[in-house]
């Protein structure tokens, strides 16, 4: 028989400033799985579409933190035990994501954003707010948030030239595992969202993926 251990808020605390300092440190995150971009084979990519390539794994990149700051956010005040070790364990498996993307960005000779700081940080807080008002809206949250990442990615795979195959793996993957997360969070009971909500996302996320292409 095991036991599930109690945090105090402190301990919860400690335990937000230590998943953020993991999630804006540079490799400082360890992957639970190996990168499917291992067993795809190096190709040769002109500059222009090298810097692109890495325009985009940079706004994943900063996508994926803020996917790991609205779970920590959320956990930090999800009511339900089971709601709080779902966002828990949603938030481990975006790290593959977060550890992938940062892999591929410096293979590519590029950097990720220093936006991301900023962005934790307003995701943090969206997450943390949703948590307060209901773990319905909190999980409706997780399935809006997680079909807007799986559009960007169709839209980034379609951009990605055809020699490109590390990258197209890396992205493929997220995808199939983002639209997993949605779906587990609806079927958890979260609450579907308005269409006026998901565009004032929409628009959020423009901004985010705008501003972080190049910095």
């Amino acid at each position: 028989m095991t036991t599930q251990r109690h945090y105090s808020p402190i301990d919860r605390l400690l335990l937000q400033a230590d998943a953020a300092m993991r999630t804006l440190l540079p490799f400082s995150g360890q992957p639970y799985r190996p990168s499917p971009a291992i067993v795809q084979p190096d190709a040769q990519m002109s500059d222009e579409d090298t810097r692109h390539v890495a325009g985009l794994m940079r706004i994943n990149h900063t996508g994926e933190v803020c996917a790991q700051a609205l779970y920590q956010g959320q956990a930090l005040t999800a009511k339900l035990p089971h709601v709080r070790a779902a966002m828990e364990h949603a938030a481990e498996e975006e790290i593959d994501h977060l550890v992938w993307c940062e892999q591929r960005i410096h293979q590519l000779g590029s950097h990720t954003s220093i936006l991301n700081p900023l962005f934790y940080g307003m995701s943090f807080g969206i997450g943390a707010v949703a948590g307060l008002i209901s773990d319905k809206v909190s999980l409706g949250f997780v399935a809006a948030t997680e079909h807007q990442v799986c559009k960007h990615l169709n839209e980034h795979l379609e951009q990605l030239p055809a020699e490109d195959e590390k990258s197209r793996a890396i992205l493929e993957q997220m995808r199939i595992d983002e639209e997993h997360h949605a779906e587990s969070a609806l079927d958890a009971g979260g609450f579907r969202f308005p269409a006026p909500v998901k565009f004032g996302m929409s628009l959020l996320a423009k901004v985010m993926t705008k501003s972080t292409y190049r910095i």
